[in-house]
């Protein structure tokens, strides 16, 4: 009888659907605050230095209270990915990250 292959992973890393290195949206939501987008950017240049605020487009809600900025991030692997996901959703200044 034969064994099953086992692919082998880096540890840590699990099988995605997106291919690496890639461009990746990330909508981020919160409460409307003058500072929302420069805090958000701080946020990912722990992770990303080079990524610039251009790379981001905002809105608000309809009655104001709420902004929702979509930041694309270049990415290389999961783990980068999910370590700015983790830091974002850590943020006192977000609601949701998507």
């Amino acid at each position: 009888m034969t064994e099953p292959l086992l692919t082998p992973h880096t540890p840590g890393e699990q099988d995605s659907l997106i291919e690496f290195p890639c461009d990746f949206p990330i909508k981020i939501m919160g409460d409307t605050r003058d500072d929302f987008t420069a805090k958000i950017v701080q946020v990912i240049q722990q992770h990303l230095p080079d990524f610039q605020p251009n790379n981001i487009e905002m809105r608000a809600s309809s009655g104001g209270k709420y902004i929702s900025i979509t930041a694309t991030v270049y990415v290389t692997n999961k783990l980068q990915l999910d370590a700015i996901y983790m830091s974002l959703t850590a943020h006192e200044y977000v609601k949701v990250v998507l």
